[in-house]
């Protein structure tokens, strides 16, 4: 079954013998008077031009400075079409990273599915530019096998994960959160399976704090198999990674990519007049309506002090992000290409000046 377009309406109709026509990279399939048109997929040749590439640690690979992360708005509850073009413009301007979760979507597993069929679509010819990524830690199924961080939970997901995108690895697999219960010998021994065999190329961690860092790599590199990179949270209002995480990072010699720089939005102009009725605040338990109402002030003063910088909010704190050379990239989410259009403007000024750093920690300690 197929859908047409005619003058009249649309329909669903099968068919044989359909004429198949090809003007300006436009696929045009004609059966009487109905007309089905195809767009094929041609990136942008330019495409590596202006994105800044940071090594991960000490590692042979690299990351764009901005990756794009599908936490949100990629699942099958959203518009296939806008997550689409999402990732041909991200593509389009060099973002190479896209990083997933068993768990994204809603519901759960419907963003690896949704990513799967575009990148079929069309990435598959580009497997070798992408780097792709995904993790397991969190609660994906029923009983007691679905969770955590068990060498059974890990490697079923990865399976579960690889089949619903529809490749034979990924490049980086991430354990999401640390367990409790598990002892870390066995998560990172499975790891180290995963990548010997050959579902994924590296392996790395999320969310862990700076002892369990430590070992988790000590582990693995006894084991034979580097630990990549961490992915932890880090904003203006969120900023456990500085000292002992950044140090314990550094010293085991991974890469950091880090996750909400934008604080779910908060550090973003959404908010400045208001809670709009669609906003997450509005319908996520990770942010509520007091957590926005007690920064709106400071919010109000960063906001300011990037316009002063020539930047929105947005601009102002990814680039704030960014000026560590610790942090390999950024983790950003989007709902619209506007959004990845605006984060990639960061990138034209990273530079702050001694002054703008004490003034933006004056705002934060309230001294404003």
């Amino acid at each position: 079954m197929r859908e047409f377009y005619s003058s009249k309406k649309i329909i669903n109709q099968s068919f044989h013998g359909v004429n198949i026509f090809k003007k300006n990279n436009v696929l045009f399939l004609i059966f009487n008077d109905y007309i089905q048109i195809m767009t094929k997929y041609t990136p942008n040749p330019n495409r590596y031009n202006s994105m800044p590439y940071r090594r991960v640690g000490k590692s042979g690979l690299k990351l764009p400075a901005i990756s794009l992360g599908m936490w949100h708005n990629f699942g099958s509850n959203d518009d296939y079409e806008n997550c689409r073009s999402m990732l041909r413009y991200a593509f389009d301007q060099g973002i190479t990273h896209f990083d997933l979760a068993n768990n994204y979507g809603p519901p759960a597993g419907s963003a690896e599915s949704n990513f799967g069929k575009i990148f079929k679509e069309d990435f598959n010819n580009h497997r070798d530019e992408l780097v792709i990524s995904t993790k397991a830690g969190w609660e994906m199924w029923p009983g007691p096998y679905g969770n955590f961080g068990s060498r059974k939970y890990l490697i079923a997901s990865l399976d579960q994960s690889l089949k619903r995108l529809g490749l034979d690895y990924v490049d980086i697999f991430y354990h999401h959160r640390p367990d409790p219960e598990t002892p870390l010998e066995e998560t990172m021994g499975a790891l180290d399976y995963i990548v010997r065999s050959g579902r994924a190329l590296y392996v790395g961690i999320s969310s862990y704090n700076a002892e369990e860092t430590r070992r988790a790599a000590k582990i693995l590199k006894d084991l034979g198999t580097p630990c990549l990179i961490h992915q932890p949270p880090y904003s203006m209002f969120r900023r456990e990674l500085e000292g002992n995480l950044q140090s314990a990072i550094a010293e085991t010699g991974m890469g950091c990519i880090v996750f909400s720089p934008l604080a779910q939005g908060l550090l973003t102009e959404r908010y400045l007049n208001g809670i709009p009725k669609d906003s997450r605040a509005t319908k996520s338990p990770f942010l509520t309506k007091a957590q926005v109402e007690e920064k709106l002030p400071c919010i109000k003063a960063l906001h300011q002090l990037a316009l002063e910088r020539g930047q929105t909010l947005t601009e102002m704190a990814l680039a704030w992000n960014l000026r560590l050379k610790e942090i390999t990239s950024v983790l950003i989410g989007a709902s619209r290409v506007s959004q990845i259009e605006e984060a990639l403007r960061s990138l034209k000024n990273l530079d702050f000046s001694s002054e703008e750093l004490s003034k933006i920690e004056d705002i934060l300690a309230g001294n404003f």
